[in-house]
């Protein structure tokens, strides 16, 4: 199937969030939380993002749909170091067959793979006038290693499912703990970073998210992991302030399981001289439909996955 940022029809979807030590699913319906569910994965089913027994991962799918007896419609998310994003700019150009072939003329510079290896997709997240006056679009641009997009949609097809779109995780995240609010003028960019089962970074000025990247710090791992995922973190938001048009970060928000720990948040704190808070895991959505047996810090991405389904 194609790679798509894009919106999906409504209706009948549900937000599915394959993260390396769980699979959660949300159904949405008029904004409002119907069902958020989850499962254990069992160790090395995926690891960073990727299939690595797509058996397994196929027998949990069908065990955890049937049980709840789900929609089979799903939207996905995925992360992985074979995901490239970047951010690019172009002169307005209205026709969209013209558009997405000067978006993949560039993409050829800016992304680290071959394309015709890759699955690619993009968004217009906004535009700048440039240095002669002209407006330009400022374009996020996402490419996947399509082996690795195939494998995973392979294994859910084989679980019954039906998967009709593909989204990033990093912008499943930004979606629920924005709400939609995109930037204001100047207004300053957030890092988000998720502790799940693959710690994953984004940094978005309002809903805007226009840079992401997986992180290799183990947040479940012993010991004081505040020094290394700062370094991660300070690592990242150099990368993004030099990207065009970046803008200034002022604080870093964590989310996922991970998020609890009051000794990672002021280490991190400390470390980066930013302000460090962790995200209510569904942001304003209530969670009052949640089983008292499911932990809502499971369920941040698969939510932003079956709003991006309605949107």
């Amino acid at each position: 199937m194609a790679f798509s940022l894009r919106k999906t029809s409504p209706g009948g979807f549900v937000g599915l969030d394959i993260d390396g030590e769980f699979l959660a699913a949300v159904e949405m319906s008029d904004g409002k939380l119907v069902r958020a569910v989850s499962a254990e994965l069992p160790a090395g089913v995926m690891v960073g993002g990727e299939v690595k027994d797509p058996g397994a991962l196929t027998a949990a799918l069908k065990s955890l749909f049937k049980a709840h007896m789900l929609p089979k419609r799903v939207r996905l998310g995925v992360s992985s170091q074979q995901i490239a994003v970047r951010q690019i700019e172009l002169p307005v150009i209205e026709d969209q067959k013209e558009r997405d072939a000067a978006v993949r003329f560039l993409a050829g510079d800016a992304i680290p793979m071959p394309l015709e290896d890759a699955v690619l997709d993009y968004q217009i997240v906004g535009t700048v006038a440039g240095d002669d006056g002209a407006n330009k679009m400022q374009i996020v641009v996402v490419a996947a290693r399509r082996s690795m997009i195939e494998e995973i949609v392979a294994a859910v097809r084989d679980a019954g499912l039906k998967p009709e779109g593909i989204d990033l995780d990093a912008f499943a995240l930004v979606r629920t703990l924005t709400n939609g609010n995109g930037p204001v003028d100047d207004s300053p960019a957030r890092v988000h970073c998720h502790l799940g089962g693959v710690t994953n970074l984004a940094v978005a000025s309002g809903s805007t998210c226009t840079f992401t990247r997986p992180l290799t710090s183990d947040w479940s791992s012993d010991g004081d992991l505040s020094v290394p995922l700062a370094d991660e973190i300070r690592l990242s938001i150099d990368y993004y302030m030099a990207q065009p048009a970046a803008r200034r970060v002022s604080e870093v928000v964590l989310s996922g399981p991970g998020a609890r720990s009051d000794e990672l948040l002021e280490g991190l704190g400390k470390h980066l001289g930013l302000p460090v808070s962790a995200a209510r895991p569904l942001g304003i959505i209530d969670v009052a439909p949640l089983p008292a047996d499911e932990d809502p810090y499971r369920h941040t991405i698969a939510t932003g996955l079956a709003l991006g389904a309605a949107a």
